[in-house]
């Protein structure tokens, strides 16, 4: 059977490519790893909980595609879940380091404790997953990394600034990555969605605004009251950064790399990231 590769391209079994998509089991993972896996890509669906994992996996098969679609469980926060899961899929062709953390503290409570969990979440995943896969991509002459950051990596939320500063190195560090596979077939890039509704997301806004308020209503206030700067006027959807994603893992993305790739709905107020 043919189907349609990430570019657009026909593939067969023999050309298929694979796509990683950390902590997929939910929002805009699992979208990135269902847009892929309807294009018919072999695709990985990681997440730190088994039966999250295999439930997210069972979700992305139905939603269409005939690749292949895998569940590992491993928590890419640690060493160990990095080398479990590099382990279980030693190569890919797309990695997208989407899997992170968030969450409202104010600026003097957050504890050391906190700013290490962030950056071994939100950074080192990314990095020692890059850092094993990308030079197998350039002996193949051919791949994709992704990092997914945010529009809090460029305006920094006072009340989340552990998270902000976790998204402004990942974008230091994609850029880094970038020089280093420069020339290759072999390409790094972010994309910076803006407030997206996720689950966690969802569950914040609530929170924020109490019990009582119908979701639409909170959604408007969020978005008016905290990001008043959106052009968008709503919460981003997961299959709109999605498309995103998709884009800068096919081949048409070739000449797009080291770069911030905005999907925030206007929110930061600049004409570059």
């Amino acid at each position: 059977m043919t189907s349609t590769s990430p570019g657009g391209t026909p593939v067969n079994a023999t050309t298929r490519r694979t796509v990683l998509v950390t902590g997929s089991t939910s929002g805009i993972g699992e979208a990135i790893a269902t847009a892929f896996a309807r294009d018919g890509a072999d695709v990985v669906v990681n997440g730190r909980d088994p039966q999250r994992t295999d439930a997210a996996a069972k979700r992305i098969r139905e939603a269409g595609g005939d690749g292949e679609i895998r569940a590992i469980a491993a928590d890419v926060g640690t060493a160990d879940g990095v080398r479990l899961l590099t382990d279980a899929a030693p190569d890919v062709d797309v990695l997208v380091n989407n899997a992170g953390i968030f969450d409202a503290t104010p600026a003097f409570e957050i504890t050391d404790e906190d700013w290490i969990r962030y950056f071994e979440i939100n950074v080192l995943s990314g990095i020692r997953l890059t850092r094993h896969y990308a030079p197998r991509m350039v002996q193949h002459g051919w791949g994709r990394v992704v990092f997914i950051s945010s529009e809090s990596g460029v305006s920094i939320p006072k009340d989340m600034i552990h998270y902000g500063a976790t998204k402004t190195t990942q974008l230091a560090v994609a850029r880094g990555f970038a020089q280093e596979v420069a020339g290759t077939g072999v390409t790094v890039n972010s994309v910076l969605p803006g407030p997206t509704l996720t689950p966690g997301v969802g569950t914040f806004i609530a929170n924020h605004f109490g019990d009582g308020i119908p979701f639409d209503e909170a959604e408007r206030r969020f978005i008016a009251e905290e990001r008043p700067t959106s052009l968008l006027g709503r919460l981003i959807r997961p299959e709109e950064v999605a498309s995103l994603v998709r884009y800068l893992g096919s081949d048409g993305a070739s000449a797009t790399t080291g770069a911030a790739l905005r999907v925030d709905g206007g929110v930061v107020n600049s004409i570059i990231p």
